[in-house]
């Protein structure tokens, strides 16, 4: 059943103007009146809902009841992740939430290729956003993902202190093994970007905690390695 995010407070055995982003969607699967289709707003309900009228720029819905459905990983993910160039930011992002990721924090890194700052930065992160709620359309989750502002990792790593998740930072020397870990209660996931992180800031993030793994011995791209990390971390401690 098609699904669609609509940023507005969703009640059962209500009518709803749908926004004109869902219009567009609507006309764009060809859907009509009296289709089936599926509502949710982040708040960890989803809305099984009726269309009763689509016009060209115009759909009202009625939405028949109220599911609550968590298809949330039990093992909380988080992931810091140095800015990639091109569009591998965003399938980071879009992956990530199919995999469970459920906090994204975009860092300016020594090596990062891309340099945002104020409003283009603002508007970067705006995109991100849309880019998660596109994928939990897809993936089937009720809870949005955060895409928090950009910050540098040293302004990063001081706005951990007190956060008591595991602290894992990928890292083509570390020595530590995933298969090694004992179960985290929720973890923080730290990546490069493209040539990785400098050994200033790895030394940086050592100093805050993290512990330095190791994928195999093959070197990974910025957009795999976080991926597979994750994947690794569901496996073992989550749900997969």
């Amino acid at each position: 059943m098609p699904r669609f995010f609509v940023d507005t407070p969703l009640h059962p055995h209500t009518a709803l103007t749908l926004p004109d982003a869902v219009v567009r969607h609507l006309h764009v699967r060809r859907l009509t009146e009296s289709d089936s289709l599926t509502l949710f707003n982040g708040d960890g309900a989803e809305y099984p809902a009726i269309l009763r009228h689509v016009g060209r720029r115009t759909a009202e819905v009625d939405i028949t009841a109220q599911s609550v459905i968590s298809r949330e990983s039990p093992l909380p993910l988080f992931l810091a992740q140095g800015m990639s160039s091109g569009d591998r930011m965003e399938f980071t992002l879009q992956k990530g939430v199919e995999m469970g990721v459920s906090v994204f924090q975009p860092l300016a890194t020594q090596r990062a290729v891309v340099k945002l700052s104020g409003d283009r930065a603002d508007k970067r992160v705006t995109r991100w956003q849309e880019i998660v709620q596109s994928a939990c359309e897809q993936c089937g989750r009720n809870v949005l993902p955060v895409v928090r502002p950009i910050l540098s990792l040293s302004a990063w790593l001081d706005s951990l202190a007190g956060d008591t998740a595991a602290r894992l930072m990928l890292s083509p020397t570390g020595e530590g093994r995933l298969a090694a870990l004992p179960p985290p209660a929720a973890a923080w996931l730290l990546a490069g970007p493209e040539g990785g992180l400098t050994d200033d800031e790895e030394t940086a993030a050592l100093q805050r905690g993290f512990v330095p793994l190791k994928l195999g011995p093959r070197i990974l791209r910025t957009e795999t390695a976080a991926l597979a990390a994750v994947a690794a971390l569901q496996a073992r401690f989550g749900d997969y």
